[in-house]
């Protein structure tokens, strides 16, 4: 968030009211340093549903709800799933849930809203903060809506969307003016619920809370989730489904999209490009108001720039994510953020073993979203776009833009903090890039820990001996795959008589072949079975001496790449100190592992809140 606050952008803050078969929420949050003048807002409440109240030490928040005074709002209040042509946002109500309860609370989130926990009476404060985090009641000021949006998911254009399970509170002037977005997750039916509830269960609403903050602390641009609440209510809907709590993303611009025709579905809001000028109106003066600035007569530039902007911010983004293992799973273009945050934490997982094909998500079945697709797939959002964004901005122009800046800035952005990783801080030298590459490459290779191994490598001295060497190796290798695990690893996945059927069908009917697999998976499941019959001859003692030796040669390279950073210098100490704190400072000890989180999950489910 500190990122956020620096370039003045406004970001949103989770309030996750949650559950497991029981239900709750979440919460959201997003800053902006313009402060609008404030304006009376419509303060909410309907028979019904949760109503509108002064609270006690949340009485502080200041609403001023910009997003619903620039762009068009839906005339009906009606929540039943429907198609919402012609607007932007839906009014909506929380629905009340059974005896909530609160799970955690992020206090440094939630002090970015002037918010601070009373200490003479915190039984109190978590009650009531419980309250209106659940969406059982509504802060003064406050106007509950959905946001309309579409979306191509795993490639396809899926039509409307929307805010399933995720409603707008309004947006909070924080104590340094700072502009936040504030969301309650799971609190009931919206217009976009579709076929589901618009609740939450306790596990994704604990993983999107643990992974936003990890997030932050990680730096790296995203939401922060400022509480989590459960209660008694239950579940009446698949427990995978995610509704999506939103900011402006980039299929808020696919309404306006007509019949698809690959899959015959359209955006609600086709040929209204009036509601298109707005929305573009009201994201460049709130998030880039330097650009509304520079380009106030001049819209196509204007909106170029803005393009230039968004094209580098997740370029840089998804640059960061690769930097720290992190896989979101979902890319999906209503999944991306139009000022550069990581939104939508649904099936995420950060690697434990390296493997540049990860996939966290047990659905995505062609591997579209695994970890080394990420960059390709943000720029191929970043297309949809551009599409979404004519007549507005010619297509001419916005596919130069992203030719011309995104592989070039995600490669820099990727570069700068791969050397910060390896503690490269003096010299930029073009065998860099190598370097790391051979590094994954050993990775992969040996089944080395992501994470354990860079945070190891600032302990590696360029003045070592052969006998501290060997005991480096030692640290290093420890942190690499079993045999047991690289069996389970290169398991064949096919049955035999599959794959010889697809083989023969290969060269038979190719046409027929690419309508039912692809070459690339039958070649990596060859490529699976050689590696499994070489594992069965392969012994520990083996497998260790191999991979000491693969490690072995990629030290010897990072020395003598450290070596030419020390004679750059005229103080070898002062520059073995700087560059252990900027290793230590950019490779994390920890990580938000899956079993961390399961095992939080586990235990709130028993009524343990603690690991949360």
């Amino acid at each position: 968030m500190a990122a956020a606050l620096r370039s003045g952008r406004r970001f949103p803050l989770l309030l996750l009211p949650v559950g497991w078969d029981r239900l709750g929420s979440l919460g959201s949050l997003g800053a902006a340093m313009q402060q609008p003048a404030a304006v009376p807002a419509r303060p909410g409440g309907s028979e019904g549903g949760a109503q509108a109240d002064g609270g006690g030490w949340l009485s502080v928040l200041r609403f001023d709800n910009l997003a619903l005074r620039s762009l068009p709002v839906d005339a009906s209040e009606d929540s039943g799933p429907r198609v919402v042509p012609g607007a932007c946002f839906s009014r909506v109500r929380p629905t009340p849930l059974q005896n909530p309860r609160l799970v955690a609370m992020s206090l440094p989130a939630l002090a970015l809203l002037g918010l601070e926990v009373p200490a003479a009476d915190r039984e109190a404060a978590e009650a009531e903060a419980a309250l209106y985090f659940s969406g059982n009641r509504l802060p003064v000021g406050s106007e509950p809506a959905a946001h309309c949006y579409c979306g191509h998911q795993f490639g396809s254009f899926a039509g409307q969307l929307g805010d399933g399970a995720a409603m707008y509170l309004g947006e909070v002037l924080g104590p340094r003016g700072e502009r936040w977005e504030i969301q309650l997750k799971g609190a009931g039916l919206t217009p976009f619920s579709r076929q589901a509830d618009g609740r939450k269960v306790l596990r994704s609403s604990i993983r999107e809370f643990l992974c936003s903050e990890a997030m932050f602390h990680l730096g790296i641009p995203t939401t922060r989730a400022g509480t989590c609440v459960t209660s008694d209510s239950k579940v009446i809907r698949d427990m995978f489904y995610d509704g999506n709590p939103k900011n402006e993303r980039f299929g808020s611009f696919e309404i306006f999209k007509p019949t698809d025709e690959y899959t015959g579905r359209k955006g609600p809001s086709v040929n209204r490009n009036d509601i298109r000028i707005q929305m573009l109106d009201y994201v460049i003066s709130t998030f880039y108001p330097e650009i509304q600035e520079a380009y106030p007569d001049n819209s196509i530039q204007r909106n170029a720039a803005f393009f230039k902007e968004i094209t580098k911010r997740t370029a840089r983004l998804v640059a960061e994510w690769q930097c720290v293992g992190f896989c979101h799973g979902v890319l999906n273009t209503d999944n991306m953020s139009i000022v550069g945050l990581t939104i939508d934490y649904g099936p995420f997982g950060f690697m434990d073993r390296y493997d540049p094909e990860h996939i966290c998500n047990g659905s995505d079945n062609t591997g579209r979203y695994a970890y080394n697709k990420q960059p390709e797939i943000c720029k191929w959002n970043l297309g949809k776009l551009a599409e979404a964004l004519v007549p507005e901005l010619p297509l001419e122009i916005s596919e130069l833009i992203l030719e011309e800046e995104y592989d070039a800035e995600f490669e820099k952005h990727y570069l700068q903090k791969m050397r910060k990783k390896l503690g490269l801080i003096q010299l930029e030298l073009e065998e860099d890039s190598k370097l790391v590459s051979e590094l994954l490459e050993t990775m992969h290779l040996t089944g080395g820990d992501f994470t354990n191994i860079f945070y190891l490598l600032s302990s590696f001295s360029v003045d070592s001996d052969p006998s501290e060497l060997e005991d480096f190796l030692e640290k290093l290798t420890s942190q690499c795959a079993s045999v047991e695990e690289l069996k389970v690893a290169f398991k064949p996945q096919m049955d035999p008589r599959q794959l010889s059927m697809m083989l023969m069908l290969a060269q038979s009917n190719p046409q027929l072949f690419a309508l039912i697999g692809t070459k690339a998976n039958i070649n990596k499941e060859l490529e699976r079975i050689e590696q499994f019959s070489k594992l069965q001859q392969l012994t520990a003692a083996d497998l260790l001496s191999r991979n000491k030796r693969h490690w072995k040669e990629w030290l010897e390279k990072y020395r003598a790449r450290l070596q030419k950073e020390i004679e750059s210098v005229g103080d070898a100490d002062a520059w073995n100190t700087d560059h252990v704190k900027v290793m230590n400072s950019n490779n994390p000890k920890y990580i938000l592992r899956n079993y961390i989180a399961q095992n939080a999950i586990e235990a709130a489910e028993n009524g343990d809140f603690s690991e949360v």
